[in-house]
């Protein structure tokens, strides 16, 4: 049984930073890829990031490419999600993923396991 949890989330100005965490367990994940997604209010849920576990690349939405970054941290089977000059249109409840196939893609249904999300909020 594979269980995400993610924490970091909560309320921030327009130019600020947070920091997400998915702690992940119940499996050894060196094959896995792991995503964050997005969903906002009204909208479908949206690719943000994803790395792959093994060898560490990493892929990023073209809204979020240069303010974001996401890493790995493999002793602790935890990924990272650094947001660095956030904005309001980043408001959103944050998902953690995990694809145990490794392939780091942008859609949603190739992911098997989610976390139970955290909301980020970007006052203006």
């Amino acid at each position: 049984q594979v269980l995400l949890v993610e924490s970091g989330g909560g309320l921030v100005q327009a130019g600020g930073s947070l920091r997400l965490s998915c702690a992940a367990s119940g499996r050894t994940f060196s094959s896995y890829a792991m995503g964050w997604f997005r969903q906002a209010p009204g909208k479908e849920r949206e690719f943000v990031a994803a790395v792959k576990w093994r060898g560490g690349s990493t892929y990023y939405a073209d809204s979020v490419a240069g303010r974001f970054t996401i890493s790995s941290h493999n002793a602790k089977n935890t990924v990272y999600l650094q947001m660095n000059s956030l904005k309001p249109e980043d408001t959103a409840v944050y998902y953690c993923a995990a694809d145990r196939w490794g392939r780091a893609a942008s859609s949603p249904v190739t992911y098997g396991y989610w976390g139970q999300g955290t909301q980020v909020t970007v006052s203006s």
